[in-house]
């Protein structure tokens, strides 16, 4: 008989809880391994959790709608049906310190140690009186994880005092050891929320009229809503434009849209786009960096994020080391992440670690827009609507003529406090070269 606990998975390095926010199995039904557990909503992403073994759902410890800490145990899978089947009456009143308890090895002298004492698991944001459980409020209060109040609380360091560099403002492993090891913490925040650079924007309220709906802002949107806000108040944002002939883009995509087809890629504007901002990126790194208080992290990898528009808010997935695929290999991976997003297959590293963002309104008739930086980057690009329309060309005997070309409008929000306009524009125009003169061979 085996009991597998089902823990609240870490969605991000900086993250640190989730809301359960559904369960796809119900107490008492078998599971695969892999299928889809519950969905959990996290600051940055809405995903589907898969079982990490197959058995029965036997016990359920986290509620829909409530938001726990990362590792809390959220349920109990067991792989003996026979004894998962009794599971359901007892779940309620079963503890994690028996489970841990009928697992422990035996002492020696085939003694079996007797069960630790019961260690609170929050399971719930209202805690026990006395059981030392926070609420999540009061973890955010507070910004930090368990592991940085254990160290805290060792070396007699007050975290109110300490600014930190997480997510939200959290206190960071790093930064409580900054101050234990040289006295000194960072004092800027990598990604601040909008509460440390100011007073929380205040909404006025708005009476509703007759025959409207009044529908409350869902986790994502409220989580989108308040990184913007951050992300506007943090970085000094500018916006360059440029206008690109897709006509070179286009034969190539008419070219080799059969041949794609049949080994499963599809060929769009989008894959060409990222393709030619991947290999730039490599020549213009302060366009791929980050910002960390008064210093720029310039990043080794290339790790651009795709903007994907769901029915339920925006998401964010990255094609890690896009500056190494080819045009194909791009290609799919776009596509992939795309409709994993759009399911909730997406896995926690698959949200992570971009290091420059592709944004598409083009794609539902948006000429050009001005997009906000997405932190910690420092730039953000904007990709417009690609259509015919009339344009003034050159022909060889140097005289001009109007023809039909397939044109587009590209845009880059950048973060002026570390890229120049000189840089942004020098980027863009590489960009724009580069997909003026696609080569065939980087298919």
């Amino acid at each position: 008989m085996a009991r597998i606990d089902v823990l609240m998975p870490q969605m991000g390095e900086s993250i640190a809880e989730g809301t359960l926010s559904k369960w796809l199995k119900k107490l008492g039904d078998e599971v695969k391994r892999d299928e889809p557990l519950f969905e959990i909503s996290t600051d940055k992403v809405d995903a589907e959790i898969p079982a990490p073994m197959a058995g029965v759902l036997a016990e359920i410890k986290v509620q829909e709608g409530q938001t726990v800490p990362v590792q809390t145990l959220v349920a109990v899978i067991e792989t003996d049906k026979a004894a998962a089947a009794v599971a359901p009456k007892a779940a309620a009143v079963t503890a994690p310190p028996v489970a841990a308890a009928q697992r422990a090895p035996a002492a020696p002298g085939g003694a079996v140690p007797a069960a630790a004492p019961p260690v609170p698991r929050p399971s719930s944001p209202v805690p026990l009186k006395g059981d030392g459980a926070e609420t999540a409020e009061e973890r955010l209060r507070r910004k930090s994880t368990p592991l940085v109040r254990k160290i805290a609380a060792e070396h007699r360091v007050d975290i109110s005092t300490i600014p930190g560099t997480g997510f939200a403002g959290r206190v960071t492993k790093q930064d409580i050891l900054g101050v234990i090891e040289r006295g000194t913490p960072v004092v800027v925040p990598r990604a601040p929320s909008p509460e440390s650079l100011g007073p929380a924007v205040q909404h006025p309220a708005v009476e509703p009229w007759p025959g409207d709906r009044v529908e409350p802002f869902s986790k994502i949107r409220k989580i989108t809503a308040d990184h913007m806000i951050m992300s506007r108040r943090v970085s000094a944002h500018v916006t360059s434009f440029f206008e690109v002939d897709y006509n070179r883009v286009a034969e190539l995509r008419r070219k080799h849209k059969a041949a794609g087809a049949e080994r499963g890629v599809n060929l769009t504007y989008l894959a060409f786009i990222a393709k030619a901002c991947a290999e730039n990126l490599r020549k213009h790194p302060v366009v791929n960096a980050a910002v960390s208080g008064d210093t720029i992290i310039y990043r080794r990898d290339v790790n651009i994020g795709i903007a994907v528009a769901l029915d339920w808010g925006l998401i964010v997935p990255v094609v890690k080391r896009a500056d190494e695929l080819s045009l194909s290999g791009l290609a799919r991976a776009i596509s992939d992440l795309g409709e994993r997003a759009r399911t909730k297959k997406l896995s926690p590293d698959e949200i992570q670690r971009g290091t420059f963002t592709i944004t598409n309104p083009g794609v539902f008739g948006s000429y050009a827009g001005a997009p906000i930086i997405n932190q910690p980057q420092v730039a953000i690009l904007g990709v417009g609507a690609i259509e015919k329309r009339p344009k003034v060309v050159t022909l060889p005997d140097g005289t001009d003529t109007i023809a039909i070309r397939t044109m587009g409008m590209v845009s880059m929000s950048y973060d002026h406090r570390v890229v120049d306009g000189a840089d942004a524009d020098r980027f863009l125009a590489d960009v724009k070269r580069t997909l003026e003169n696609f080569p065939d061979g980087a298919m």
